[in-house]
């Protein structure tokens, strides 16, 4: 209903959408809204800070989760269990709290304005560490254990046999990092103070102040383009995420 909602509104004139009651087919399809949107700003530009973001922090995160929920499933050590521990406390942690170091410690390293500076924080992810530790727990140790009487390295383990039968898991992390990050509006705030790396919905939000918050019929428009990337990436990974938690099950 709200992503219905929002494209009648879209493609409605402004006294439409001030109708009450509402009426959800539009009387004339004004598609020019999408275009005062696009319009607005530097768009493209927004739309290519967001997707070099989102995919820059999804490949730190890939880096960092699988050697570790690796490590934590089916490497024991001194600690681990601790550390662990350690690791789930700071789901609690939000970023909001703790953004002032964060903030003065990029400063410092002169990486304000940048696309570094809202990648970096974010890339490792506790959420995901404890997703594959999960996954990679129900693995039997036979597998295992047959790899390494193959002569199997550990990095090899973990690319040739704990990564292909942990891909729905990776899937539906990696779709919820992409949403969250595509649609984070706090960060980008916080981070930039000039259009160099700012994102689409700080563009969104230069459309409601520069338009007036009572052109919601342009506003909505550029959320149908703001919302257009994560349902075409939700498309294609719906399968996973259902393989994810239903066949492999999150225990």
């Amino acid at each position: 209903m709200p992503f219905a909602w929002m494209l009648s509104t879209s493609l409605k004139t402004l006294p439409e959408t001030m109708i009450f009651p509402p009426e959800w087919i539009p009387k004339h399809l004004v598609w020019s809204n999408f275009a005062r949107a696009w319009g607005s700003g530097p768009f493209l530009h927004y739309m290519t800070n967001s997707l070099v973001i989102a995919v820059g922090i999804l490949v730190f995160q890939m880096m960092t989760i699988i050697p570790a929920g690796y490590a934590f499933a089916r490497y024991p050590f001194a600690g681990s269990g601790f550390l662990f521990g350690m690791v789930m406390i700071t789901l609690m942690i939000p970023s909001q709290l703790i953004f002032l170091p964060v903030y003065l410690q990029l400063s410092a390293w002169g990486l304000l304005n940048t696309h570094l500076a809202l990648i970096l924080p974010f890339a490792s992810s506790a959420f995901g560490i404890f997703l594959l530790r999960q996954s990679f727990k129900q693995v039997q140790e036979e597998l295992l254990e047959a790899a390494r009487l193959d002569s199997a390295k550990e990095w090899q383990i973990i690319v040739k046999l704990m990564v292909p039968m942990a891909r729905p898991v990776l899937a539906t992390f990696a779709l919820f990092s992409f949403i969250a990050h595509w649609n984070d509006y706090f960060w980008p705030l916080v981070m930039t103070t000039d259009e160099t790396a700012r994102t689409l919905p700080l563009g969104i939000a230069r459309i409601r102040q520069e338009e007036g918050v009572a052109n919601w019929n342009v506003l909505m428009a550029g959320n149908i383009i703001l919302v257009a990337p994560i349902l075409i990436v939700f498309f294609f990974a719906q399968r996973q995420i259902i393989r994810a938690f239903v066949y492999t099950g999150v225990k």
